[in-house]
């Protein structure tokens, strides 16, 4: 990673959770920008604009309305032109199968939303970190599920 702000997009639907994730990001000391999307299907919108720049890391939460982040997840990794984007999988489900199976369709972290902000700010400080360092490695699924211990 060099100066620049990480560009990290996060597709959420619930308004309170994207307001601390914000919020846990503008209190770290890793240098961001934070844009924030609705849904699968805006996401997926936002995505196919002409962007000049697309993020680097996405966090994506599994469960949304209209288009789930499961469908969103297998349509990023279909697309030769979002190889480059890491994919953390940003949900309060911690079902094994959820898990699994967003592993099996190219995510590279999976988080389990915690409820405090403290916890929230060292998990995404760690993901964030997690994600670069696993970038061009071989990812198992030992080190896809990712805990504060």
């Amino acid at each position: 990673m060099n100066n620049e702000p990480i560009f990290i997009l996060l597709a959420e639907d619930d308004e309170a959770d994207r307001l601390l994730f914000a919020e846990a990001f503008s209190e770290l000391i890793i240098k961001s920008v934070v844009v924030t999307v609705n849904n699968g299907e805006e996401l997926m919108q936002w995505l196919q604009l002409d962007q000049k720049r697309l993020p680097q890391l996405l966090f994506l939460d599994l469960n949304m309305p209209i288009k789930n982040g499961l469908e969103c997840l297998k349509e990023i990794r279909s697309d030769e032109k979002f190889k480059n984007i890491s994919i953390a999988i940003y949900s309060t489900s911690s079902n094994k199968t959820d898990v699994e199976e967003t592993f099996h369709h190219g995510a590279n972290i999976y988080i389990t939303k915690p409820s405090d902000f403290n916890l929230l700010k060292q998990v995404l400080e760690k993901a964030v970190l997690t994600t670069f360092q696993y970038q061009n490695e071989q990812i198992n699924i030992e080190n896809f599920l990712l805990k504060i211990e």
